[in-house]
């Protein structure tokens, strides 16, 4: 039990110093985008969203080759990638290497699917939530100390910014290389289903399981709804309300610092009190409110305590969504299947910064918010009136 609880830490240690890199860029990229290299709001949708394309593409790629040749393996080549887009980003005089320089990142950034099979190798369906919880209390966290970092670092030189995130990369890979131990058995390695390394069948038999095709797609949806507003809300404090990057910076780091908390040290006392679509319902509600009134949070206390909410619904869905995926997936197929989830995120991730920079600059700042909103009520209405009915064997099940 220790050593799993040794493991646990060190998966979490691995993707919490990774995500401080990423966090670093949040507050900054669509800013430099605009001031250094005099991008349009609409292309920095682009550049956002070849990111998430790429993790689309190589998240069941590393999620199949993890179920084959063992999570650690993988993790280490993904976080070299990792730092080898961020050192491009610190050279980044144009489109093209910033683009570049997202798509390296891209690749690397495909590892959290990973990380999702490690926590599910080593932690008990009963556990699974607190577990997965871990990795959003590591995304909250990089999202506390990346982006005030970030917005810190920026007053020295965008360069500086991207040497600073590749560090961190580096720093997790010499982490994963002298202290995190390989979580896939050679018992689950030989139970593991042979598959091609991107096989679409495996994805058509993974969403022929209706449980799991339900819950993806309500993760699908939720993380479109969130991924508007990735590009959109810096800019709307740069430019609507005329914030710094520091305060950019600042407001990223309240959010993080509130997710932290809610997936950290909440998520598992909720879990064992509530219902699986109580949360969800809980979840959808303060997310959808957050969304709805960010473009009208007027000066920056009021962005704060709107975006405080919204990291509330964020906080509890991200971890509750992922549980649940993990609970119907099969012991040998935890790879596959959460890489499938991840991957349909990342598509998400993909559609969600295409239109929210598009309908910024062509339909009016508030539209990404607004858009976001509007899904997420979907999501809340299913929820109460459906969701009942389909997690009804899940939970038999579990």
């Amino acid at each position: 039990m220790n050593g799993k609880k040794s493991s646990l830490s060190l998966i979490f240690l691995v993707v919490f110093v990774d995500l401080l890199g990423f966090g670093i860029l949040i507050p900054i990229l669509p800013t430099f985008a605009v001031k250094a290299l005099q991008i349009p709001e609409s292309a920095i949708g682009v550049i956002l969203a070849v990111y998430s394309l790429v993790q689309f593409i190589f998240n069941p790629i590393f999620g199949s080759l993890s179920d084959k040749y063992g999570r650690r393996k993988i993790i280490l080549v993904t976080l070299l990638l990792n730092a080898s887009g961020y050192i491009i980003f610190a050279f980044t005089q144009s489109f093209i290497m910033l683009l570049l320089s997202r798509v390296v990142a891209g690749v690397g950034g495909s590892s959290i699917g990973v990380a999702q099979a490690y926590i599910a190798d080593i932690t008990t369906k009963e556990d699974r939530s607190k577990g997965m919880g871990l990795i959003g209390v590591a995304f909250g966290l990089g999202f506390v100390f990346g982006p005030i970092m970030g917005g810190l670092l920026s007053n020295f030189g965008y360069m500086v910014t991207g040497f600073a995130a590749a560090g961190f990369s580096f720093l997790a890979f010499s982490f994963s290389l002298f202290l995190l131990p390989e979580s896939l058995t050679e018992e689950k390695k030989r139970m593991v289903v042979k598959r091609k390394i991107f096989d679409v069948a495996s994805f058509k038999k993974v969403l022929s399981n209706p449980l799991i095709s339900v819950v993806i797609l309500l993760f699908f949806i939720v993380t479109f709804s969130v991924a508007n507003i990735y590009g959109t809300f810096a800019l709307l404090g740069h430019i609507q309300f005329g914030f710094t990057d520091m305060q950019n910076g600042m407001i990223f780091g309240i959010i993080g610092i509130i997710g932290a908390i809610v997936q950290g040290g909440l998520i598992g006392r909720l879990a064992k009190k509530y219902s699986d679509q109580r949360l969800i319902t809980i979840g959808t509600f303060f997310l959808m409110i957050g969304l709805a009134f960010l473009p009208y949070g007027v000066n920056l206390t009021g962005v704060i305590i709107i975006a405080a909410i919204m990291s509330i619904g964020s906080g509890i869905l991200q971890p509750i969504l992922l549980s649940l995926v993990s609970k119907v997936a099969p012991e040998n197929e935890q790879g596959i299947v959460l890489g499938v989830n991840q991957s349909f995120s990342s598509f998400a991730r993909m559609l969600g910064p295409l239109w929210g920079g598009f309908s910024y600059q062509y339909l009016g700042y508030q539209i990404p918010f607004l858009t976001g909103a509007f899904f997420v009520l979907l999501v809340f209405l299913f929820s109460i009136f459906y969701l009942h009915n389909h997690l009804a064997p899940l939970e038999q099940k579990v």
